[in-house]
Parts: structure tokens; C-alpha cells; sequence
């Protein structure tokens, strides 16, 4: 049985623009959801009031917690286009990004 995907993509948004990119993720969460393949999608900000158990990302950072059923359902991900026109506006608002591609054990 193939195994699904796990995705952690960190995106690290350019100082005051991480609510202009939860916004924009807030335009295409829908539409992912809806993709073939899409398990998961649900991005994320650090927990209020976590205390000490958290490791905080920070005030700047948003982490997109993705699972495929396959790879090839992740690239096709990639080129709908909604995540085309996502880029465009995200783009601008983002300093750094980190894609993280996991497969469970």
C-alpha cells in the first residue's frame, strides 16, 4: 500500500505581511481541499498561549500542514491554477520559504 505524503511548507512572511498572506491562503483553501489527492491543507500560525511547551516560529511565520495521498497528486497541486495565481500575490509578501516533504514510517 502506498504510503501518503505528509508536506510542511514554512513560510516566513516579509515583516508586517503575514496577515496579507493568511488572507491570501484564506482565497485557496477551499480550492485545494477540493484538489484530487488533497487529505490535508490547513495553514497555521503558532498556538496563543502555548507556554513552555512550545518552540514558537514566530510572529512573521506561517506553516502550511499539507497531506497527499501520492506525489504525483502534490506536483499536480502545484500547477492548478489556483496555486499559479496564489503565487503571484503571495509572492511579493514572502521573505523565505521552506518546503519540508515527508513520508510517514
Amino acid at each position: 500500500m502506498a504510503k501518503t505524503v505528509h508536506v510542511m511548507a514554512v513560510l516566513t512572511a516579509k515583516p508586517g505581511q503575514r496577515q496579507a498572506l493568511i488572507e491570501a491562503f484564506r482565497q485557496i483553501v477551499l480550492d485545494v481541499l477540493a484538489e484530487d489527492g488533497c487529505i490535508t491543507y490547513v495553514p497555521s500560525i503558532d498556538a496563543a498561549d502555548a507556554g513552555e511547551k512550545q518552540a514558537p516560529l514566530g510572529e512573521n511565520t506561517v506553516v502550511v500542514v499539507e497531506e497527499w495521498e501520492s506525489l504525483a497528486h502534490l506536483d499536480a497541486h502545484g500547477k492548478t491554477a489556483h496555486m499559479q495565481a496564489f503565487g503571484g500575490v503571495a509572492g511579493p509578501l514572502i521573505a523565505d520559504r521552506k518546503i519540508h516533504i515527508l513520508s510517514g514510517v
